[in-house]
């Protein structure tokens, strides 16, 4: 009988996540070093920035990143104190709420893009042929679209073509 603790999914699901946590580590230090914002920060203004007309519904905004509720709220209060997003009521719901990008925080995040990209080159890209880049986006894609279908809705998919 197999030796469940030799299985090679525990392999896969551990590199997985250890790489991930390496990345969030190295790019989100690089990211607060270079333009003093949080990985938090970053991850909901590049959010609403891809998205059009720079603004969705927090349950949307909720559900396309790592941010767990309370953390978004925590996230889009700060932002919005800095004056880089700004909270409107939704007209046809009055529970629910809008997240929207302002012009400084466009500005912010386009000033952090070039360090950002630096950090994703030297620790990811540069590390992969074109090719296992296009391969990696598909298979992350493919996972990612199984566990949080709700991170679409909203969303501007850009795939890579294929080499």
């Amino acid at each position: 009988m197999p030796d469940p603790l030799r299985d090679d999914r525990l392999t896969l699901t551990g590199l997985f996540f250890e790489s991930y946590a390496g990345l969030r580590d190295v790019i989100g230090r690089r990211l607060s070093a270079d333009s003093g914002l949080s990985p938090q920060s970053f991850e909901v203004l590049i959010r609403l920035a891809r998205t059009p007309g720079h603004r969705l519904r927090m349950s949307e905004l909720a559900a396309q990143t790592t941010l767990t509720p309370s953390g978004l709220t925590r996230a889009v209060d700060k932002l919005e104190q800095q004056g880089l997003v700004e909270r409107h009521s939704c007209p046809s719901d009055r529970r629910g709420s809008f997240a929207t990008l302002t012009d400084e925080g466009l500005t912010t995040l386009e000033s952090a893009l070039p360090g950002h990209l630096a950090a994703v080159e030297d620790n990811i890209t540069s590390l992969l042929t074109e090719r296992e880049v296009g391969e990696l986006e598909k298979i992350l894609r493919k996972i990612r679209d199984h566990v949080k279908p709700g991170a679409v809705a909203g969303a501007r998919s850009t795939p890579r073509s294929e080499p």
